[in-house]
């Protein structure tokens, strides 16, 4: 099992950043997990670039995603939103389909996350990931020293509560069938239902 993790911060000190270090460190004993570290080198979304072949920084960022088996992703709240790198970045994936029946866990450094978990929730969703509601966990880090970090991270309970969450995550990913990724699949958010006059 393949996990990779995307931070919405591209802070050096990011508090989601560290929350996402310490969840490869308890990732389970059969996952492999990877820290995705270049959304930044994403441009910005334009559908008049989503041609083939892909802007190499598309294409690595589309790569990570399919090979993935589920994806852990931790983000502050800008301005009661998501973060525009955060948001960009899923922008390219919108027609590609790479998140499409994938799993996905939200992570948070901060309680007072609501508007971003409402927000993220709602893009995944359009999107057709599959959210795995178990698996949410919000660490209080924010305000925090990096050594103040490292302490609450490395305190006995919070591992074993952000290990349990990972395991969670890792039965959900389990309990879902990978889906059959072509080349030709392309548009796959699916359109509302029409509601009848």
């Amino acid at each position: 099992m393949h996990l990779l993790a995307l931070s919405g911060s591209l802070r050096a000190d990011s508090t989601n950043t560290a929350l996402l270090r310490a969840a490869g460190e308890l990732a389970p004993a059969d996952a492999s997990f990877m820290l995705y570290t270049d959304i930044a080198a994403l441009p910005a979304f334009n559908p008049d670039h989503d041609t083939q072949p892909a802007h190499a920084a598309v294409a690595r960022f589309r790569a990570a995603l399919q090979s993935a088996d589920g994806v852990l992703i931790a983000s502050p709240e800008y301005a009661h939103g998501v973060p525009g790198a955060l948001k960009n970045a899923l922008d390219w994936v919108v027609a590609s389909g790479e998140l499409v029946d994938k799993p996905v866990a939200l992570l948070h450094a901060s309680p007072r996350g609501q508007f971003v978990r409402a927000a993220l929730a709602e893009i995944l969703l359009t999107m057709s990931a599959r959210l795995i509601d178990d698996a949410t966990l919000t660490v209080p880090l924010l305000g925090r020293t990096t050594d103040e970090m490292a302490t609450l991270l490395a305190k006995p309970d919070t591992r074993t509560t952000l290990r349990s969450v990972l395991q969670c995550f890792a039965d959900g990913i389990s309990a879902t069938p990978k889906p059959d990724f072509g080349s030709e699949h392309r548009n796959p958010v699916k359109s509302p239902p029409i509601k009848p006059d």
